[in-house]
């Protein structure tokens, strides 16, 4: 058995409706970088860096507590895509100023992080995270 592991990468495949005004916010506003760009006749896709990627399973009742510590209720599906950045209350409104609904304000969590959660292009609600110092 290789210490290598079997998975390289974590791709996030997200088919937005307004393929531009996704692109320009998460691209331009955000600030994911651009990897790569590829067209066809039946249209485009853009491959975005985000930094280090993992997969965060919870069961139900955790994701509830996620929530109602993040926003004051449940307001998830069963996808949500978690931002760490440096300055959480700032990126909350450089996205809402490009049109993402802030659904809750940056709040200090139980496990010592600014957190805010918005609804954004793409229909992807997003939580933004700042780690906080002890």
């Amino acid at each position: 058995m290789s210490d290598e592991p079997a998975v390289r990468e974590l791709r996030l495949v997200v088919t937005a409706a307004d393929y531009d005004e996704a692109l320009h916010f998460y691209r331009d506003v955000l600030g994911l970088p651009e990897r790569a760009a590829f067209a066809s006749a039946g249209g485009r896709v853009t491959i975005l860096e985000a930094g280090r990627a993992t997969l965060e399973l919870t069961d139900p009742p955790h994701a509830d507590f996620i929530d109602e510590v993040e926003v004051g209720q449940r307001v998830a599906g069963h996808i949500r895509v978690a931002f760490q950045v440096d300055d959480s209350a700032a990126t909350t409104v450089k996205l809402a100023a490009a049109g993402a609904e802030v659904l809750a304000e940056p709040t200090r969590t139980p496990w010592n992080s600014l957190n805010s959660r918005l609804e954004a292009p793409g229909s992807l609600q997003l939580t933004l995270f700042t780690e906080l110092d002890e």
